[in-house]
């Protein structure tokens, strides 16, 4: 595949878990993390919701065959009155990285929030994830924020 690909972004749909799971599949293998089945059931059962309140899922689709995902959600924010963003999981399969699909995902969810009238899209990573990071430097804005979790 050349840098000619076409990328075509698209809801999730229940006919995509063969391709969902192999690609989740391989976003908690690159963080080192295994889930159990119900985790799964119950991510993909979020994921095709009509709750707007619940998670949305998109593939990307590199000619034709799923090559990448995106889940995120809309939530309330104490400091604005409109929701806010949260892009929680983006995954390119590694046979497609540097061909645009990070961003074609990126860009669909801020899409999607705008249509929503979201203006406001925010995302973690790990700060050892160079590869994105140099996409996420182009795409959005660093903040200083750290982030903790119950110990």
């Amino acid at each position: 595949m050349g840098n000619n690909a076409h990328i075509t972004v698209r809801p999730l749909t229940a006919s995509d878990r063969a391709a969902w799971d192999r690609l989740w599949e391989g976003y908690l293998r690159y963080y080192e993390t295994e889930l159990d089945a119900k985790v799964y059931e119950t991510t993909f059962a979020r994921l095709l919701s009509e709750d707007p309140n619940e998670f949305h899922g998109l593939l990307a689709c590199v000619d034709d065959r799923p090559a990448g995902l995106v889940h995120y959600l809309f939530h309330r924010h104490a400091w604005k009155v409109e929701n806010v963003c949260y892009l929680q999981d983006l995954y390119a399969d590694p046979s497609v990285r540097g061909k645009g699909v990070g961003r074609a995902l990126i860009e669909a969810v801020y899409d999607a929030a705008d249509r929503n009238g979201t203006p406001s899209v925010y995302w973690l990573t790990q700060d050892f994830n160079h590869t994105a990071r140099a996409l996420y430097d182009r795409i959005g804005v660093k903040t200083p924020f750290i982030r903790y979790g119950r110990a």
